[in-house]
């Protein structure tokens, strides 16, 4: 190469690409095009397109050949397709760490610490033993291998082009970590004394087991499962679970999500899941290090940026045009603690449990609690041995380390932690020697359901029976007298025993309730009479609450009660019922117009939502507006 020559070639790696410039044959490298210009051909030497700070569109990736430059024209076609890096809408909420990464990803390249010089060029790498794919076999009369079109940098993810010879990039295998019920760490009955053993099988009554509650599971034949609870006789709440319904009964589960968008007038975040709706992330269920920030209530805006990975956990299903609620204070709950990682100075014990018990639960957690993590004891750890609260926290740790390592290793908006069965995540809660029976009506479900229970609490085991309907010749939930209640559940007015009645009707922001005599004409006095249609309408009311899965504001209009102990003798009965609700539940006091005003947690739809749909006709006004009116307004 002659000294007038070497000036040129030069300038050409620094200098951008003429417009019209021919492209590289696919044979040759850029490197050898810039080392020998004139190689093929006797013309002038080719020039080389700069290389951009943000690694430019058109750059050339590893494992494919040179590519020809863009004209001016293309550019401009990029640009308006809004697939450009310096589109900004294309880029909105991710990071220079997030796009780099994505890049990395999708090019199949391995990330060893070594940084390429701005204006270098990466040789392409060669096959090695343990790659993903085996290097295709070069064509004939090729000594470069010829790579496919691969899409440009920049935008956020408008398919995934490219092909060509590059290695495959590594897919994340879909896998999600699922409670772990215990079932194969069984407890062994003959390590409990008789006294202990006695007071957890419960009280008996004529050789069976006695007890407040009672459940019965019946399966549909379209696979939804209906779980109603009896107290005694009477319904108070019942359940529908849908199988594969993974976007709208969500409560629970974790997933790793990312910031799309922090709106601090609403003082709120939306996270992307992985759901059709983004979850909703408030302030104050933002988790942050108190010694990373100055303010003792730091704005949203400075613990949230947008394209910014967290870990989130649902607290309330997406209902109607509203997404999953979420919160960064996650939470696992075992069979008799709750672990909270990440908050070591969370500790309590149940208020349910008696006072002495309380103290046993605490000399045993001491030694039990570990250092980066809080536990709160349910009711259902009375009686509990150490060895069993053991194995409790020891399986919630190791979820939590599973759940961990998945969050590392995946990408933003996608699923890592799922919860049970609705059926085995009540009896995981719930099912105590308080409950008399379980009835499930299909045999597989009733197989799973008593192992767990046979596994986690053995000495309750015989509680959970299986129903035949075709032997005894009536389905579950009319043997039991479900239906009926069920049918009067989904009713606007319910009668109460003495003639009196309550009228509930819905609105879009709270839910008003009535209270009306009705056939009560009463025996002595007004107000003796209004009083006792007051206590049975307070019992009624706190049970249509949880029956309907009522939740959100509640307005209960009373029927005015001229003597102040009968008013706060209907609030404390109206207390006293709602306490058995395991729902959070606000109320306040009376008010001089007959009024209690309350509310409560909405977790998911109410009963009505979950079997019926709005009327195509009236779009669920329940009337029809005259059509002559329409038609003249129009």
């Amino acid at each position: 190469m002659s000294d007038d020559t070497k000036p040129e070639a030069v300038a050409s790696e620094l200098s951008p690409p003429r417009d019209g410039a021919a492209p590289a044959e696919g044979g040759t490298s850029p490197a050898e095009a810039t080392r020998s210009p004139n190689r093929d051909s006797g013309g002038p030497p080719k020039r080389r397109r700069r290389r951009g700070s943000r690694g430019g569109r058109n750059r050339r990736r590893s494992g494919s050949g040179a590519r020809p430059a863009p004209t001016v024209a293309a550019d401009e076609a990029t640009k308006e397709d809004g697939d450009d890096y310096t589109d900004a809408p294309a880029d909105r909420g991710l990071t220079s760490d997030d796009i780099a990464a994505e890049a990395r990803v999708e090019a199949g390249l391995v990330d060893d610490g070594a940084k390429p010089e701005m204006g270098g060029v990466r040789p392409a790498p060669k096959p090695k033993i343990g790659d993903t794919r085996p290097a295709p076999a070069p064509a004939a009369g090729a000594t470069k291998s010829t790579g496919g079109r691969r899409r440009r940098r920049g935008g956020r993810g408008r398919g995934r082009g490219g092909g060509g010879n590059a290695p495959t990039p590594a897919v994340i295998v879909d896998d999600v970590v699922h409670a772990d019920l215990g079932v194969d760490d069984a407890v062994d009955l003959d390590e409990l004394d008789d006294v202990t053993l006695a007071r957890r099988r419960g009280r008996t009554r004529k050789g069976r087991p006695a007890g407040r509650y009672l459940m019965g599971v019946h399966v549909r034949p379209n696979g939804h499962t209906h779980i109603a609870l009896l107290e005694g006789r009477s319904l108070v709440e019942h359940s529908v679970s849908v199988p594969l319904d993974d976007d709208t009964s969500i409560d629970g589960n974790i997933y790793l999500g990312r910031v799309q968008n922090v709106l601090p007038g609403m003082e709120a975040a939306f996270i992307d899941i992985g759901t059709p709706k983004n979850g909703v992330l408030y302030r104050g269920d933002v988790a942050f290090d108190a010694d990373e920030v100055e303010e003792k209530q730091p704005r949203i805006e400075r613990l949230l940026k947008n394209g910014q990975s967290v870990i989130v956990q649902v607290t309330k299903n997406p209902i109607g045009a509203k997404g999953a609620r979420l919160t960064q204070e996650v939470s696992l709950a075992g069979r008799f603690v709750v672990m909270v990682p990440g908050q070591p100075n969370t500790y309590g014990i149940s208020k349910r449990l008696p006072d002495d018990e309380r103290r046993r639960l605490r000399r045993i957690l001491e030694g039990l609690r570990p250092p980066d993590a809080g536990l709160i004891v349910r009711t259902a750890a009375e009686g509990a041995t150490a060895e069993e609260l053991e194995r409790d926290v020891r399986r919630l740790a190791e979820q939590w380390a599973q759940i961990s390592a998945l969050a590392a290793r995946s990408k933003p908006a996608r699923l890592l932690y799922k919860e049970p069965a609705l059926v085995l995540r009540l009896l995981r809660e719930e099912f105590t020697k308080e409950y008399r029976g379980v009835v499930i009506d299909d045999r597989a479900l009733y197989e799973e359901v008593r192992a767990y229970v046979s596994a986690v609490t053995p000495e309750l085991a015989e509680r959970v029976e299986y129903y035949d309907a075709e032997a005894e010749g009536l389905p579950l939930f009319e043997r039991f007298h479900i239906n009926e209640q069920l049918l009067k559940a989904l009713g606007r007015k319910v009668w109460l025993p003495s003639g009196g009645s309550i009228v509930i009707e819905r609105t879009e922001a709270l839910t008003v309730i009535d209270v009306n005599t009705g056939k009560n004409v009463g025996r002595s006095n007004l107000e003796e009479t209004v009083f006792r249609n007051n206590l049975e309408a307070a019992h009624e009311v706190a049970r249509q609450l949880r029956l309907r899965d009522i939740g959100g504001i509640i307005v209960i209009d009373f029927i005015d009660m001229e003597i102040k102990s009968n008013r706060e003798a209907v609030q404390k009965a109206f207390r006293e019922a709602l306490a058995r609700d395991k729902t959070r539940t606000q109320v306040f006091d009376i008010s001089e117009l007959g009024l209690i005003e309350m509310t409560r947690k909405r977790v998911s739809e109410g009963l009505i939502e979950s079997v019926s749909e709005t009327c195509p006709t009236c779009q669920g006004r329940g009337y029809l507006l005259e059509e002559a009116l329409l038609e003249e307004l129009q």
